[in-house]
């Protein structure tokens, strides 16, 4: 492929994967085949990936906030218990072998697309929210789990988010999306910080990405609001349809 074509490329896939990360989550899985396609090694496609997705963080939960949707301050108590788990699993991610990363996205996909199949149905329209009390530490440990995941991998963090607080808390999909937009800014600053210190990140194609991602979040952060739930659950189907056929039929 010509180098020139690079650019634009990222740009392009930037702008899809800030689109869908911010109404749903599994973009990554798009995105990390295509830099390691670029030639850039696994460690480093994974590390590449966080500068966008912090770049993304930023523009979609300032354009939630432009909505007056507001998870304060509950979405920091979980952000700070992801961050410590981002922590452990960035590491993970830099030392694992390239033949086990990959082997390993695989296996956590065929999880995510049955979990996401088989996930009890919520009516969050008429059920209070819950984010206080045991609902609270419950979810304090889910979302550092849900940390270390997302440091390893990212791909799919988001979708696990919204389950989260959608099953557990009891939030509507575009609060989840929120807040999951303020939870995966506070981890990504951790797994972020650990690729830069070592070395696995590469700052031209990450900023192009971060370029992209930054206006698709902008943009979807807005129009999901404006659209409700509806619109965010036809995304999600659209992701697991996506992930179900790539892991199924193209591996």
């Amino acid at each position: 492929m010509n180098d020139l074509l690079y650019p634009v490329i990222l740009l392009l896939v930037g702008v899809f994967a800030g689109f869908v990360n911010t109404i749903a989550g599994g973009a990554s899985l798009v995105i990390l085949p295509i830099l390691i396609f670029m030639g850039l090694p696994p460690n480093v496609a994974n590390g590449t990936n966080r500068v966008a997705i912090l770049v993304q963080t930023v523009f979609s939960t300032a354009g939630f906030k432009s909505k007056q949707v507001n998870t304060f301050p509950f979405s920091l108590y979980i952000g700070v218990a992801a961050l410590v788990g981002a922590i452990i699993g960035a590491q993970l991610a830099v030392d694992i072998p390239a033949l086990i990363f990959n082997r390993t996205l695989s296996v956590i996909m065929v999880l995510i697309v049955f979990l996401l199949i088989y996930k009890p149905k919520v009516s969050v329209e008429i059920i209070q929210e819950r984010t206080s009390g045991m609902a609270l530490w419950i979810s304090i440990l889910v979302f550092f789990l849900i940390g270390i995941y997302a440091g390893f991998l990212q791909a799919g963090a988001g979708i696990f988010i919204i389950l989260a607080l959608n099953l557990i808390n009891r939030f509507s999909l575009v609060k989840s999306n929120a807040a999951k937009s303020i939870v995966i800014l506070v981890l990504t600053v951790g797994a972020l910080t650990v690729f830069i210190i070592n070395g696995v990140v590469n700052w031209k194609y990450g900023i192009l990405l971060a370029i992209g991602n930054a206006g698709g979040a902008w943009f979807s952060s807005r129009w999901s609001v404006q659209k409700g739930d509806g619109v965010v659950r036809i995304f999600l189907v659209a992701m697991i349809v996506i992930m179900a056929v790539k892991l199924w039929f193209f591996g």
